[in-house]
């Protein structure tokens, strides 16, 4: 056993170590069934009243890992749409022998259409229940720092304010 936490309680910090390996294999998995559009496998990572909230970064908020699964697959789910999502620099904190908070550095890039991308950087703020064995996502929220537009060879810095319009006006908010 370790010191105690805030509550007093000693902490097993063998315990908590392994628990973090498996909250970062479960967003290794999300990053790799998300690029590969492997949507069954990636709707188990979520736990059923999941709840995202993309609205700081263009999106909007969504209930439910079914209707969340449907509207990225929607939006990503072509094969022309192809995806990079790299997680790195995790912050994970334990906050009882099954439940964590964890924040992960992002950078991912998507194919808009042929010949434009879009390059973006940001940080994943989630929340993880453990059910049975296994580790599930129950809440993330997508905050980003920068977006470039690629267009061919000409990158462009995409200002919140364009993101915000271009995100009203394909329906997205």
């Amino acid at each position: 056993m370790g010191p105690p936490n805030q509550m007093g309680v000693a902490v097993d910090v063998a315990a908590e170590l392994v628990e973090i390996a498996a909250i970062k294999e479960l967003k290794a998995r999300y990053c790799r069934l998300l690029d590969a559009k492997q949507w069954g496998p990636w709707r188990a990572l979520f736990s059923d009243d999941f709840f995202s909230d993309t609205s700081q970064s263009g999106g909007r908020a969504i209930i439910g890992a079914d209707a969340f699964v449907a509207f990225v697959r929607k939006n990503l789910g072509r094969p022309s749409r192809q995806t990079v999502h790299q997680v790195h620099a995790p912050e994970i904190e334990m906050t009882s022998s099954s439940t964590a908070l964890g924040i992960w550095a992002l950078s991912d890039v998507v194919a808009l259409l042929p010949g434009i991308t879009l390059t973006g950087y940001g940080h994943y703020h989630e929340t993880y229940f453990k059910v049975g064995d296994q580790w599930q996502i129950a809440a993330s929220t997508l905050t980003r720092l920068r977006e470039d537009l690629a267009i061919g060879p000409i990158s462009i810095r995409v200002s919140p304010r364009w993101r915000d319009a271009a995100a009203w006006l394909s329906g997205i908010r």
